[in-house]
């Protein structure tokens, strides 16, 4: 039986990147997966298709050092010998790469890395806007104590990663947060960050894709995502201890068999998944986070082991999370003494979003009636009582979608089901 058959999913990866040669992230991919299955002279072929194309491309040339090393060709205290394919006679003629002519091309070129085409530099000072060290903790994400249950356990082995090896736990692999928009996912994200005592990169869908938000003729045209995915990563990892937040992820890691083909965001998943497989190949220090309001739309192989493989529900804020944003949303503005727990009763089922346009309905009621009056007044419970009343919440919607989505029989959405059972739409 050939090699590739007694590997089911590299046999179909090797399908894959015949029938779509071009796709250079899924070629690195596949030439990482035959290296770690000891076939290195299949792994320097897919590694010199890809540098006719691209003889700057860095990913391709270290895996092509690798390649190498391992078939015998590289001499200690040699680089040249490193960076060239060994010239075995089984190897001469199967990848026609001309090594020369290679090198007489990219001999004027900066080093790579350092091309200024407008991308992160994965290396260089500069590229880690939006890195910041948060002080929050769990301790300030209010009320939801089964959600911080789930988170606790999720990120116990990365805080305890001797116990965990002891009990046969993993330590890589990610965490996504799912829910209605408005709930405080990305809060959640910096507290968890703190717990760790982590830097948090914040990365969205506009840090990857070209300028202005991108559509979907602009991702067709959008040939620099995959490389400003490869430039987050390294700068996480180079911040490391480091939480990297994948905000909106569904943007970025939709549904392939959704995509047309040939799709410039399916090699942005492919790449994806690329990056956060490395991730587990080594302690890294990075821990990956993501939110989504649609996680039905992920493409599967994003909640595969190692990767995004444990799901926590943000759900709307429960009554002593409405009555801590409350009191948040009210600082710094003239109050009546009044009980905020009766108020926030009256809220059930507002996102915090929701919760934030109810305070500044109440607050423009109150200047109003001062104006009328002549004489401020302070905003009361009635205030923002009658603001409820006017101010629908709006994760309705999305309960209705996740309960047609998100089957009865996937036990990943165990608390969402939890939740759809306890609460009904308003």
């Amino acid at each position: 039986m050939r090699p590739a058959e007694e590997d089911p999913l590299l046999a179909s990866l090797l399908a894959a990147v015949a029938a779509a040669a071009g796709d250079i992230p899924l070629r690195l991919h596949v030439a990482g997966l035959l290296l770690d299955r000891g076939r290195a002279a299949e792994a320097l072929e897919h590694c010199s298709t890809v540098l006719r194309s691209d003889p700057a491309n860095e990913e391709a040339i270290a895996l092509l050092r690798r390649a190498s090393a391992e078939l015998g060709a590289a001499r200690p205290g040699s680089r040249v010998a490193a960076d060239r394919p060994s010239a075995d006679p089984a190897m001469v003629g199967r990848s026609g790469f001309d090594w020369d002519a290679a090198e007489a091309q990219v001999q004027d070129l900066p080093e790579v890395g350092r091309v200024d085409d407008g991308l992160p530099d994965p290396v260089g000072e500069g590229d880690v806007d939006g890195l910041v060290f948060t002080d929050l903790s769990l301790a300030d994400v209010a009320g939801n104590p089964d959600a911080k249950e789930r988170i606790e356990r999720a990120i116990a082995p990365i805080r305890n990663p001797a116990l965990a090896r002891a009990f046969g736990k993993r330590t890589t692999g990610g965490l996504l947060l799912y829910g209605p928009p408005g709930c405080g996912k990305a809060f959640v994200a910096r507290a968890i960050a703190g717990e760790l005592q982590a830097n948090f990169y914040r990365v969205g869908r506009a840090d990857l894709l070209d300028r202005p938000a991108p559509t979907a003729e602009l991702l067709a045209s959008n040939p620099a995502a995959e490389r400003r995915m490869h430039a987050v990563f390294a700068t996480a990892r180079r911040s490391a201890p480091c939480v990297l937040f994948l905000d909106d992820v569904d943007g970025i890691g939709p549904k392939r068999s959704r995509l047309q083909n040939p799709s410039t965001l399916r090699a942005v998943v492919n790449q994806l998944l690329f990056e956060l497989d490395s991730l587990n190949r080594a302690d890294s220090g990075v821990f990956v986070l993501a939110s989504t309001t649609r996680p039905w739309d992920l493409d599967p192989a994003l909640r595969r082991a190692g990767r995004l493989d444990r799901m926590v529900l943000v759900a709307p804020p429960d009554a002593v999370a409405r009555t801590a944003i409350l009191r948040f949303q009210l600082r710094d503005r003239m109050i009546a003494d009044f009980d905020l727990t009766e108020v926030a009763e009256a809220a059930a089922g507002y996102s915090a979003a929701d919760l934030r346009r109810v305070v500044e309905s109440a607050a423009d009621s109150a200047l109003s009636d001062s104006l009328r009056r002549g004489q401020a007044r302070p905003i009361e419970a009635a205030d923002l009582v009658a603001a409820i009343k006017r101010v629908r919440p709006s994760v309705g919607t999305w309960l209705d979608l996740a309960r047609a989505a998100a089957g009865p029989s996937d036990g990943s959405y165990e608390d969402l089901h939890l939740y759809l059972r306890t609460h009904r739409r308003r």
